[in-house]
């Protein structure tokens, strides 16, 4: 019987063969480093798989975009990685063509640390204000999210100027901001994973974003209102300077 050591570089080996001949990329699932440290800013990792200029990680620190969270920006072994791709749990790296990266190599992943720390702390904003808007105006369906690097933005189906409901948003989410409180970031099932945040007496929700330790590292924020379309309504958040 193999070690898991020995199955896994059979498995490596396998996938190299196979797929590369296929054209595809590996399946296996990479262990995604900014759930369990958000804060991390520099991974040495391996390379599992090279095809052209897609590349994968056993391990990585660079979000892929997802839920509206765009993706992280950075480099693999000084390479630009130029977009970074959900493929089930795996996640592809296209990197820039004159990479000389191949399987088994050890690499350094850098990500911008401003760029991913801003994001983070625009998405729990989002976060609040949606949780906000669903605990005190009757769940309204949420038409589509986006947070970056300058703004966040949650739509919603909504009859009215949603500007109306701001001051209410501005000041309950400023509260829990002012608070500092902590926010707890944790699988709900690791095997499908699935993860969540939680405020305590404040909510418990679904997410697989990258997520502050405090919402105090938020700081202040404001709200502006964008009319989409009839019955379509925009709230765009920003961070104070």
């Amino acid at each position: 019987m193999y070690s898991f050591n020995e199955f896994r570089e059979v498995s490596r080996l396998f996938k190299k063969g196979d797929k590369q001949h296929k054209g595809q990329v590996s399946t296996m699932a990479v262990e995604k480093i900014f759930w369990t440290n958000p804060y991390q800013a520099e991974l040495i990792a391996t390379v599992t798989f090279v095809n052209g200029t897609v590349v994968t990680l056993d391990k990585t620190i660079f979000y892929a975009l997802a839920g509206g969270q765009e993706s992280d920006k950075g480099n693999i072994h000084g390479f630009k990685v130029l977009k970074a791709e959900k493929d089930g749990r795996e996640i592809r790296y296209t990197v820039e063509e004159s990479h000389d990266l191949k399987t088994g190599d050890e690499v350094i992943v850098e990500i911008d640390w401003n760029r991913r720390y801003r994001l983070m702390r625009l998405h729990f904003a989002a976060e609040i204000i949606l949780e906000l808007v669903y605990q005190c105006f009757n769940r309204p369906e949420k038409l589509g999210a986006h947070i970056a690097e300058d703004k966040a933005r949650l739509d919603f189906a909504w009859e009215g100027s949603i500007s109306r409901i701001f001051p209410l948003l501005e000041q309950k989410a400023n509260e829990l901001i002012n608070a500092d409180l902590p926010v707890k970031s944790e699988f709900s099932d690791k095997d499908d994973e699935q993860r969540y945040w939680e405020i305590e007496d404040f909510g418990k929700v679904s997410c697989g974003g990258t997520h502050i330790r405090k919402t105090g590292e938020i700081g202040p924020i404001t709200l502006k209102r964008n009319n989409i379309g009839k019955g379509k309504e925009r709230i765009e958040i920003y961070l104070s300077p």
